[in-house]
């Protein structure tokens, strides 16, 4: 039985390792999304889309 949870424990561990990555990545933006949004608006200030997508 101790092989079962010593697996048990490693996928465990990796999950949340995982999770933990990926939290400040996806989850939190959706979880703040005015202060997301206002973030995205003051780095994309003085962008042009079609100037950037018409580079080659």
């Amino acid at each position: 039985m101790a092989p079962l949870h010593r697996t048990a424990l490693i996928f465990g561990g990796f999950v949340a390792v995982v999770g933990a990555a990926f939290y400040p990545i996806y989850f939190r933006p959706l979880m703040h999304l005015e202060e997301y949004k206002k973030e995205q608006s003051m780095n994309r200030a003085g962008v042009i889309q079609e100037e950037v997508q018409l580079q080659d």
